[in-house]
C-alpha cells in the first residue's frame, strides 16, 4: 500500500491587537501556505463572522470533492479513449448547525456538465460512477456525495 503525505502551514492572521480577548475582538482570517505555491487568503464563512471575499473551509471541502471527482473522471476518459472537450461542475454542499453551535455536512451534490467528442453517452455516465468510487476525497467523508452528470456528445 502506498502512503502519501500532504504538508502545509495554516497561519491565523486575524489578531487585531487584543488576540482572542472576546468573541468579537478577533478576525477569522488565516492563510494557507504550501511550499512553492501561492498563499491562499482565507476566512470563516460570513455566517461565522468571516470575510465573504475570502475562501472558507466549507467552500474548500466542496471544491475538493468536485476537483477530485473531475480529475478521476478525466483520467478514466483518457483510459477509455473518450475525448473530453469541456468540463464544468456546479457542486452544492449542505451543512447543518446543531443547537450546541457545532455542525456537519449532510450532503454534497456534484453536477458535472461534460462535453465529449463522438462517444457513447452511457459510457460517459458509467465513468462518472467509477470516478466517484475511486475519488480519494469522497471516500474520506462521512456524508453522502451524489453525482448528477450531464453528458453532451459532439459529433
Amino acid at each position: 500500500m502506498k502512503t502519501h503525505q500532504y504538508n502545509l502551514t495554516v497561519d491565523w492572521t486575524g489578531n487585531r491587537g487584543a488576540g482572542t480577548k472576546d468573541y468579537t475582538a478577533y478576525g477569522r482570517d488565516f492563510e494557507i501556505s504550501i511550499a512553492g505555491k501561492p498563499t491562499w487568503k482565507c476566512s470563516s464563512d460570513p455566517a461565522f463572522r468571516g470575510d465573504a471575499e475570502k475562501y472558507n473551509p466549507e467552500e474548500m471541502l466542496v471544491a475538493s470533492l468536485s476537483s477530485c471527482h473531475m480529475l478521476w473522471y478525466l483520467h478514466l476518459c483518457a483510459d477509455h479513449k473518450i475525448v473530453v472537450e469541456a468540463y464544468r461542475d456546479s457542486p452544492a454542499g449542505v451543512m447543518i448547525e446543531n443547537s450546541n453551535g457545532g455542525g456537519r455536512f449532510i450532503e454534497v451534490v456534484l453536477r458535472p456538465e461534460v462535453t465529449v467528442f463522438g462517444r457513447n453517452e452511457q459510457l460517459g455516465c458509467d465513468l462518472h460512477r467509477l470516478a466517484h468510487e475511486k475519488c480519494f476525497i469522497a471516500n474520506s467523508v462521512n456524508f453522502p456525495v451524489r453525482v448528477e452528470p450531464k453528458i453532451i456528445v459532439l459529433e
